[in-house]
């Protein structure tokens, strides 16, 4: 494989798109604006004119019904990828997605295979709003039957794309939208980032922290911080959510004793407690304080940029929760 050329979050989407279409005649894509507009972010530019009307499909404005689509084409043979536009707008569909996608295939005992692919863009930063800046994976991550993908990088979005299209069950991939013009080294020709499989983006002996998306790059930022301080960060990107890959965090636990996990997302109920709770079962005995989190506050997203700003965590707050956890006094033993 060769090392690849920069192009952008968005690019590497797009490109995934397109060689799995150009490999696989049962690939098609459907939503509102992915044809000849490209889709909102331009998540789908050139696609209709490469694929065609028939295999770069404008929808109605119904979420329930394109869902509705990509389930019916997804049971009976085809690969179909079916845009969102907005995380927000999978409530919409919610129902489609939690009861109808993530359930087939166990109502069939196993014999329906549901390679449906409902990608989306999540997160705040461009003052879109409380109904258009949400981060709701934590509520997908919740349902059996749903793979939930969050990359933070272009590397990983076209090869965590190609593996979502392959795969034979229903998952959910979300880009962010503050991320689509950030750009990576990414090799021209396929390859497939194995879902399930995070990423130790940096070693590191002090302290382990746990993130996805956009926070993951954050983290990276406040990593630098610190290590001017001497705190030594190890990364853990998690790239998938569901399946989450609890042993490479573990692994990393048991090296350095403490850890935050750090999310976008509004800190109750979100993933990031999940991640904790799977940490204190299986590795309690090597923590020397309680697990840290940093995440949004429990409100929506407010729609003023300097409000949207201080809502959402940046750099200087995970690095202000890294200082805070390594200032913990040691568990009693």
């Amino acid at each position: 494989m060769s090392d690849g050329r920069s192009i952008s979050y968005v690019a590497a989407f797009v490109e995934a798109v397109k060689l799995e279409m150009a490999s696989d005649p049962t690939v098609f894509i459907a939503g509102e604006d992915v044809g000849a507009h490209g889709g909102v972010f331009h998540t789908f530019d050139g696609v209709q004119a490469e694929f065609g009307e028939r295999r770069a499909v404008d929808t109605p404005i119904s979420e329930q019904a394109i869902i509705g689509l990509g389930i019916g084409a997804a049971v009976t043979g085809l690969r179909p990828i079916v845009d969102l536009m907005f995380m927000d707008f999978t409530l919409v569909a919610a129902d489609q997605i939690a009861n109808q996608a993530a359930k087939l295939k166990y109502m069939f005992g196993g014999d329906a295979k549901l390679p449906l692919t409902i990608t989306t863009t999540g997160g705040a930063g461009l003052s879109a709003a409380a109904q258009h800046s949400q981060s709701l994976e934590a509520l997908f991550c919740h349902i059996p039957g749903i793979k939930v993908v969050y990359p933070s990088n272009a590397y990983d979005v076209k090869g965590l794309m190609a593996s979502s299209v392959r795969e034979d069950n229903p998952t959910l991939f979300v880009l962010h939208k503050r991320m689509l013009g950030q750009k990576g080294m990414v090799p021209e020709e396929r390859y497939e980032v194995q879902l399930g499989v995070a990423n130790v983006a940096r070693e590191g002996e002090d302290v382990t922290v746990v993130s996805w998306g956009k926070t993951a790059n954050d983290c990276r930022i406040a990593a630098d911080e610190l290590a001017a301080e001497g705190i030594s960060c190890e990364l853990i990107d998690l790239r998938t959510l569901s399946p989450l890959d609890i042993d490479t965090v573990v692994q990393s636990v048991r090296k350095t004793n403490r850890v935050v996990v750090a999310h976008e997302a509004v800190r109750f109920g979100g993933f990031g407690a999940e991640v904790a709770a799977q940490i204190q079962e299986y590795a309690f005995d090597y923590l020397d304080a309680p697990v840290g989190r940093v995440a949004a506050p429990y409100s929506p997203v407010p729609f003023t940029p300097a409000l949207e700003q201080h809502y959402v965590p940046d750099p200087a707050r995970i690095a202000t929760g890294i200082r805070e956890a390594m200032a913990r006094p040691l568990l009693s033993t």
